[in-house]
């Protein structure tokens, strides 16, 4: 089964996003999940294009991007995106836009098609501090996140999709020591178990 898993590049100052660095330590293959890599420019409305790009150039069966949430102390499996870019944050062109939608006259939200309970539970298994989050926040992590889902919703692609987010990194933490963060082997480790988790699970509703 193929899994697209995409990561940011550094935005807001930052010289690393936790995100790329757990997408690019992942293998490319084991036992029967090919695993296809992505960095995603921190661009509104580029990001969402590459990554339906290469959804669609490589066929992918489940796509799940990664993001780094700065103030959080768990691995947080996204539930809903919705249709909203709203930051103080500019993108890496410098763009600040408020209350504009993702896709004119879409939807309010998607939900997540990752089994995402499931993926909870599993990472308790293995002692990492994990929980479900009712917000992807409205910066570029919603953004692409609501475009993803929205491509795959309106062109009714057999394709289960859904977003992570991920702490700092201990080195981001040093700025900022009231900020939590986690060990990068610990996040690698978080996210290989939820493709895991993914694959198995959907592969299993597939065949159904």
């Amino acid at each position: 089964m193929k899994v697209l898993v995409t990561g940011f590049e550094p935005f807001d100052r930052e010289k690393i996003n936790p995100s790329y660095e757990i997408v690019k330590a992942l293998p490319d293959k084991w036992g029967k999940i090919e695993v296809i890599k992505k960095e995603v420019p921190v661009l509104y409305g580029e990001a969402i294009k590459v990554v339906v790009e290469e959804m669609r150039k490589n066929d992918a069966d489940i796509v799940i991007m990664i993001g780094q949430a700065k103030g959080r102390a768990s691995i947080t499996v996204e539930r809903v995106a919705i249709n909203v870019n709203d930051s103080k944050t500019p993108d890496n062109s410098k763009k600040i836009l408020k209350g504009a939608p993702v896709v004119e006259g879409g939807p309010v939200g998607y939900f997540s098609t990752l089994p995402i309970y499931d993926i909870v539970k599993a990472l308790k298994r293995i002692k990492i501090p994990v929980k479900i989050s009712n917000t992807a926040g409205t910066f570029l992590c919603n953004s692409l996140f609501y475009g993803v889902m929205h491509e795959i919703s309106t062109k009714k692609l057999n394709i289960s999709a859904g977003f992570i987010h991920v702490p700092y990194l201990p080195l981001q933490a040093l700025k900022s020591p009231d900020v939590p963060s986690m060990s990068l082997d610990l996040m690698i480790k978080g996210v290989r178990k939820a493709i895991e988790v993914s694959v198995k699970k959907i592969r299993i509703t597939k065949n159904k």
